[in-house]
């Protein structure tokens, strides 16, 4: 039999085909969009709208067609940076970025130092420092490599503006930042259970010989709070971290019954996590710096743990837990 082929039937394949196109670019574009807003959930919604628009486009006059989907995805995202509800929701200090466990596709790329970094939770949050424009001329040229000729017509700027714009960004985020470099994961690994043996226990003093001098404390209470907790000295953290590491009866009917403490790696440093019949409840992560803790964060507003949560689930591993009914 000879095949006829038909208008329709050769419409059909073409969009298959371009559906296919975009799917290959998915991943890549919500690493990028993550970067660039620190949430999952919005990253995701940029991502979507972004395949809206490759649907809605002459696709036979694309000729690159992930380039094009970069450009329309970080705009999108710049959008989203700069509308009224994105800056009031960070100008606040209501915003954490949303955290992600380490086998998250979301994450990448994660070949060099400079990309693990830019997708740090302290990088994230010192990002938001920064101008719109000048995170993405941090994103795409130290997460993705783009060469500022490249990123000038992403974002419709000159050479030199890109060139002004990283020199700015990166000024602003090394004068602010901590970092001391990658920390050894077994390492890190112990001072994280030494900080919950020290919780857990209520020994004040070793808690505070594990913080730097200029520790920070942040917590957004569950979601309930206006405006992010916040304790920076030692002492003080130390106090408030005893407390909120002390279990008790009214803690465990909240969680549904004790929960467990588990070890994990979140956005590249190490966390806990407080789980409960496989459900997180809660991530609190850490930042090092010199073998001490240099800033803590507890995250448990359920609507920012959603992905991390069902990363969990679908783990494959299942190591033993650090505490097993706290």
């Amino acid at each position: 039999m000879i095949r006829v082929d038909s208008p329709v039937t050769d419409r059909f394949d073409a969009d298959r085909f371009d559906a296919g196109r975009f799917e290959a670019s998915r991943a890549r574009l919500a690493s990028l969009a993550y970067r660039l807003l620190g949430s999952a959930t919005d990253a995701e919604d940029a991502v979507q709208d972004a395949f809206l628009h490759w649907q809605g486009a002459d696709r036979q006059r694309i000729e690159v067609p992930e380039a094009w989907l970069t450009k329309v995805v970080t705009n999108l995202c710049l959008d989203r940076l700069r509308s009224a509800h994105a800056r009031r929701e960070r100008s606040a200090g209501a915003w954490l970025p949303e955290p992600l466990l380490d086998s998250d596709p979301m994450l990448g790329p994660a070949d060099s130092f400079e990309q693990r970094e830019s997708v740090s939770l302290a990088v994230l949050t010192l990002m938001e420092r920064l101008s719109p424009l000048e995170r993405a001329v941090y994103v795409l040229r130290e997460a993705f490599a783009y060469r500022h000729a490249e990123i000038a017509g992403i974002l419709d700027i000159t050479e030199s503006a890109s060139q002004q714009h990283l020199h700015r960004a990166s000024g602003r985020l090394t004068t602010a930042r901590r970092g001391a470099g990658e920390v050894e994961p077994a390492a890190a690994r112990r001072i994280v259970e030494e900080f919950l043996a020290a919780a857990t226990s209520g020994r004040t003093e070793r808690l505070v010989a594990l913080l730097t001098d200029d520790a920070t404390a942040l917590s957004d209470g569950a979601g309930q709070a206006e405006k992010l907790l916040r304790y920076d000295t030692p002492h003080r953290i130390a106090a408030v971290l005893r407390a909120g590491f002390k279990p008790t009866p009214a803690k465990r009917r909240l969680a549904g019954g004790p929960p467990a403490i588990h070890y994990a790696l979140v956005n590249g440093a190490p966390a806990l996590l407080f789980v409960r019949a496989e459900q997180v409840l809660g991530a609190v992560t850490f930042d090092l710096a010199g073998g001490r803790i240099a800033t803590v964060r507890s995250i448990a507003a359920p609507a920012r743990l959603t992905r991390l949560a069902d990363a969990w689930r679908r783990r494959e591993t299942d190591d033993a837990p650090l505490i097993a009914e706290w």
